[in-house]
């Protein structure tokens, strides 16, 4: 009874949320929306892509986004977007309406215009900011709508939560070879190559970063690889992986643990040793991380200081282990907080202004990964764990 009176006094904030979405969405498309691609690249300019062979989560279609830029090194960027582990998730996709409201809603599951200002208008991908050691390389943006970390192969049915019978396209890694094809065509050959991403992006980027170099770019020796945010503790992974996205067995096989990133991390160094460049970041109370392991250890898709103070000394125990794989692995720790009420620190900054932002240390992320890119790798900010 009390769950039935807590959504029906949800609904009209998720009516106007919903709405002032939808506008959004059309005010953006008509002002902002990068231009498709046609014909060569202009430098530093922004475009989109479709894909014929790319689909998002709901069946709609799908594209990633390319800015050549003045030199021959390359970023390959897996977005984030949250993610999709059974069917309770799979029917709770992120809509403006459902984030008014404060219900539960788990991951995007298609690349509205509104989603653009994610991906390449902000932090790393921002064009002309001095501040930006990155502003100069050629960037590949690989957008996220298929909750399944970039690494899925299935067709998901579920029932929605108005009872109808809907497909979760879980095409993650569909669209990863896809995007990887556009960017061969487009650059060749680079010098230095950055693999990284945000959220359910920095997962990827341990899962995918052999594909990458073994399938599209053998011949790059200069590799940086760089995860912003990628803990989220569950023991059903291998299975949620086997089973509901239909990965790979490459993929699902070397998950051991609750902690996927981290079994994917010591299978890449495995693989690549010491020729990578190894970097993680995060921020000690994530807030929306934390809300996640709240829902998949207490079904609570919410957060507050003692879910927080978990989350951190989790976040405490994956570093030392990242550490044990090779003590070459440099960290970016940032305390920036939330200013809502349910507290906590922000979620990823590589893609937001905190990218600029000054830490403890008194310097920036941005200013801590162009040094590290270029192997001058150190960790800043950890007395954030003190406490934990």
């Amino acid at each position: 009874m009390e769950k039935k009176k807590t959504a029906a006094n949800a609904r009209p904030l998720e009516r106007l949320g919903n709405y002032l979405d939808d506008r959004l969405n059309v005010r953006y498309h008509a002002r902002f929306e990068a231009p498709e691609l046609m014909g060569r690249p202009q430098k530093l300019v922004w475009y989109r892509i479709p894909l014929k062979d790319g689909m998002s989560g709901d069946g709609s279609e799908y594209h990633m986004y390319l800015k050549r830029g003045t030199n021959r090194n390359l970023c390959i960027f897996f977005s984030g977007g949250g993610v999709a582990w059974n069917e309770y998730t799979a029917a709770r996709p992120v809509t403006g309406g459902k984030v008014a409201a404060r219900l539960p809603n788990f991951y995007w599951n298609n690349l509205r215009p509104f989603t653009e200002i994610y991906n390449i208008h902000n932090g790393i991908m921002q064009i002309g900011n001095s501040y930006n050691p990155f502003n100069d390389w050629n960037t590949v943006v690989i957008p996220y709508a298929t909750g399944d970390m970039h690494i899925g192969n299935n067709d998901f049915p579920y029932e929605a939560e108005d009872g109808s019978e809907q497909v979760l396209h879980f095409h993650g890694y569909r669209n990863f070879q896809a995007a990887m094809q556009v960017a061969v065509s487009m650059f060749r050959h680079p010098k230095r190559l950055l693999i990284a991403g945000d959220s359910a992006g920095a997962f990827a980027v341990p899962a995918l970063t052999t594909p990458v170099l073994t399938q599209y770019y053998p011949d790059c020796r200069n590799v940086t690889v760089f995860s912003d945010s990628a803990q989220l503790l569950y023991r059903k992974w291998r299975t949620t992986a086997r089973d509901v996205w239909k990965a790979d067995q490459v993929f699902w096989g070397p998950i051991k643990s609750s902690n996927m990133a981290l079994d994917w991390y010591r299978t890449l160094y495995d693989t690549w040793g010491d020729s990578l460049h190894y970097l993680y970041a995060g921020s000690p109370r994530d807030y929306l991380l934390s809300a996640y392991y709240n829902d998949v250890v207490n079904g609570k898709y919410k957060t507050n200081l003692a879910v927080q103070e978990q989350y951190q000394k989790q976040m405490k125990k994956m570093l030392a282990e990242l550490k044990q794989i090779t003590p070459k692995f440099g960290f970016f720790l940032y305390p920036f907080k939330t200013r809502t009420h349910i507290g906590g620190t922000v979620h990823t900054a590589v893609r937001h202004h905190w990218f600029y932002h000054p830490t403890p240390s008194g310097i920036s992320m941005a200013e801590w990964l162009g040094d590290a890119e270029k192997g001058m790798i150190c960790d800043l900010n950890m007395e954030l764990m003190e406490r934990a």
